[in-house]
């Protein structure tokens, strides 16, 4: 284990003092949003209350100065995802607007009906729904590929359905249900050789791992910054150099021009192609913060931390027989999905140890086919972060006894 004092760690986020329902919170719904450090609140609170003006536009102090803060994440990012330009991060609102973006900016100007995209069954609503619009659209085909009975996604089962008309394969980096991580470097060396792009969706993975999009070998990847610890409504994509070249504008105004007239207009040059209308400057001012801040503490550590977490809540779960785990990858992340034998629904088990001040997640999690593969209309689902503990793992583990006791 590497020098990681989660106890201090935990100091850094204000929200983890307080109580709900009498007891202290035990926050464990980190794959659907994450608490913010400080550091992050004191960036936003200072870009609003000291720093704040429009980007871009204005050539006053103001401007300049928030034009500077909010650039100079775009670097951030690049380094973070391993980027070799900082002109291939788009910003974005999250991983949502970011996977739409790819689908509407780039795939579906060169798809035709019968053209295939190949999907697995646990993405993300937000990874289905948007080549969903190119079926319905433009009749592209959608290529389902199932999971192995562990949760993980064989890769090659996604190279095997490769076909003269795939266009694009769509892809989570780790499941949000299971955890579970998939070898994308595998499918995007396999792609990449006939000619198929690769989307990731880097939502979850991009918090618990390091990522280099350069060695994965990917065309586009994106992440949302509420995941990362940063605030809500703020996110990038990495779109390779390439593929940025052939994107069309998706939305139109202002930054994403050079020239309006009445007859013509003349585009401005990506990434700011791409990001039309005033920009979500304060939030990607905090996301900055927030990568910085996870930077400070090394991904060595985060990841020795959350390994010891996953393989600690995993032998306290599985050692509940009255459970019900699904996914159990090797290898895979900080998060587990569960079921209680008897009458209770998950909105029921969430609801009982909510009164224990745990917060866990409950409901099909935007992964429908994945849910449906289970046989399940829903599951529990605990999520881990760097500021959990072993001991809010055993307060998780008490409140799930209590609901079993009760509705068991």
């Amino acid at each position: 284990m590497t020098n990681f004092d989660v106890h201090a760690i935990r100091q850094d986020f204000p929200i983890l003092s307080r109580e709900v329902r009498g007891k202290p919170l035990v926050y464990l719904d980190n794959g659907s949003s994450a608490q913010k450090p400080q550091v992050v609140i004191d960036a936003v609170t200072k870009a609003y209350s000291e720093e704040y003006a429009n980007v871009h536009r204005g050539l006053h102090f103001l401007s300049n100065l928030a034009t500077d803060n909010y650039e100079g994440v775009r670097g951030k990012i690049a380094r973070f995802l391993g980027a070799k330009d900082e002109n291939e991060i788009i910003y974005s609102t999250g991983s949502t607007f970011g996977l739409n973006m790819v689908a509407s900016s780039w795939l579906a100007p060169r798809i035709e009906a019968g053209d295939e995209i190949i999907l697995t069954v646990m993405e993300h609503h937000a990874n289905i729904v948007p080549w969903h619009f190119l079926r319905e659209r433009q009749g592209a085909v959608l290529k389902w590929i199932d999971i192995e009975p562990d949760g993980s996604l064989d890769p090659q089962k996604v190279i095997d359905a490769i076909g003269p008309k795939t266009k694009m394969i769509a892809v989570s980096h780790m499941s949000n249900v299971t955890g579970a991580i998939v070898d994308i470097k595998t499918i995007a060396t396999a792609a990449r050789e006939k000619g198929v792009a690769v989307c990731v969706d880097g939502s979850q993975s991009a918090v618990h791992m390091p990522v280099d999009v350069v060695d994965l070998g990917v065309e586009f990847f994106a992440i949302t910054g509420h995941k990362l610890y940063g605030p809500s409504g703020c996110g990038a994509t990495y779109i390779k150099k390439e593929r940025l070249a052939e994107m069309r504008p998706f939305m139109g105004g202002g930054d994403m021009i050079r020239d309006v007239g009445k007859d013509v207009i003349t585009y401005n040059d990506p990434p700011h192609l791409l990001e039309a209308g005033t920009p979500n400057i304060v939030q990607m001012i905090g996301l900055g913060a927030a990568i910085d801040y996870m930077e400070g503490i090394g991904w060595d550590a985060i990841t020795a931390h959350e390994a010891d977490l996953t393989a600690y809540a995993g032998e306290r779960l599985r050692g509940a027989n009255w459970l019900n785990l699904y996914g159990e990858a090797p290898g895979k992340g900080a998060i587990y999905s569960f079921t209680m034998n008897g009458s209770a629904h998950p909105h029921d088990i969430s609801t009982i140890i909510d009164q224990r001040g745990v917060a866990v997640r409950a409901g099909h999690h935007c992964a429908q086919p994945l849910m449906e593969h289970f046989g399940v209309s829903a599951t529990c689902r605990a999520s881990f972060g760097l500021y959990n503990t072993r001991e809010e793992v055993d307060v998780l583990m008490d409140a799930l006894e209590l609901c079993h006791e009760l509705m068991g």
